[in-house]
């Protein structure tokens, strides 16, 4: 009986180990009082996108739930301004897979609110489900509509400046491979959204260096966050449903809760002094290196502009561009692209030569400065 215990003791001692320096993300530490100062979460219905916006909330923040149910997103909004205690939280719809949202997204936004000071692009899936879709729905939630997006709103981050672009990624973007010939092609198949998901978050660490490269001077700074392993319904959402019972006791153990996942998006969004890092990748709060893959500078430019493609953006539309940007519809009859298909029921050319400004930023983006922090 006393080995038993004994045994037991040393399990839970070494869970209790691994959980604390392994498992649990570091608390985020930043700016103490956000009062003024207005944040869009993308996906903050659950997970966490909500304990993001929660932890903006607490701080003072106005903060603008971007959801795609109005039932949960409201839901979502009344929970957090209750237990914040900040009346300041409001719901706005937005779904990602539907260019036409985001459009709409930007346009009340833009025309009810005076201040963005943090965009988080926080909302993504994993997984297609049963839903097809004549384009990368995968590539379209997860990258195509939080780079409109992000274009869209640029002109109140640049106002509002120094500002913040926070991208959600994934440890999962060192799997991942572009291939700018099949950039947009439908995704069938489990083995094919492995993939596509991968290919997903890599494009976020791309846009968020590339966005870091456009906006240099701006006062507007970028960054890439890994949350970490957490355990979220993006995690269970297409587990199988007789599978869920055996995986939530076994996740519940090993994976960070979502407040553990929203401390490293936090943390770019708030952290003073990771201003000279902007483009870069963080995790556990602190910058990380990335594959070559992810920090390669002309295919971070060739996404950019295949991006701007998908997204209907015109030539004129790019982050240099201080108007309010108003992108062509690419689903018009003159357009190459198809009449725009429903959004998935499941979601909650030749490269340009960049100027010579730009060139100089991505040799000194080689550079990879380590911020020094206690």
């Amino acid at each position: 009986m006393e080995a038993l215990l004994l045994s037991v003791g040393l399990l839970l001692g070494a869970y209790v180990l691994v959980y604390y320096n392994l498992v649990k993300g570091p608390p985020c530490r930043g700016i103490a009082s956000l009062r003024g100062r207005t944040a869009v979460v993308t996906g903050a219905n659950s997970g966490i996108g909500k304990m993001t916006a929660l932890e903006l909330a607490r701080r003072g923040a106005r903060v603008v739930l971007a959801c795609r149910s109005r039932e949960r997103g409201e839901a979502a909004a009344f929970d957090l301004r209750q237990e914040s205690g900040n009346n300041e939280v409001i719901f706005m719809a937005l779904d990602l897979a539907s260019l036409a949202s985001v459009r709409a997204f930007a346009t009340a936004f833009l025309s009810s609110e005076p201040r963005l000071d943090i965009l988080i692009h926080n909302a993504g899936i994993s997984s297609c489900g049963r839903t097809r879709e004549p384009f990368n729905l995968l590539l379209r939630v997860n990258h195509i509509g939080p780079f409109l997006l992000t274009h869209l709103l640029l002109p109140r981050l640049k106002t509002c400046a120094p500002s913040r672009v926070v991208v959600v990624s994934s440890a999962a973007h060192s799997r991942g491979r572009l291939d700018f010939t099949r950039l947009d092609c439908p995704v069938v198949g489990w083995r094919q959204e492995l993939r596509a998901y991968a290919d997903s978050k890599l494009a976020n660490v791309l846009f968020a260096r590339e966005l870091a490269t456009q906006l240099e001077g701006t006062g507007i700074t970028c960054y890439a966050a890994h949350p970490g392993p957490v355990n979220s319904e993006l995690f269970l959402r297409h587990v199988p449903g007789w599978l869920r019972p055996l995986l939530r006791p076994v996740a519940w153990l090993v994976l960070r809760a979502p407040r553990g996942g929203a401390q490293t998006p936090l943390y770019c969004a708030l952290q003073e002094g990771i201003e000279p890092l902007s483009g870069r990748y963080f995790a556990n709060c602190h910058v990380e290196e990335v594959t070559p893959a992810a920090r390669d500078d002309r295919a971070a430019h060739r996404l950019w502009e295949a991006s701007k493609r998908l997204a209907g953006l015109g030539p004129g539309e790019g982050a240099e561009s201080d108007e309010d940007p108003q992108p062509e519809d690419p689903y018009s009859p003159s357009s190459p692209h198809p009449e725009e298909p429903t959004a998935s029921e499941l979601y909650p050319s030749p490269q340009s030569s960049p100027d010579l400004s730009k060139v100089m930023r991505r040799i000194l983006v080689k550079a990879e400065p380590e911020l020094q922090t206690s």
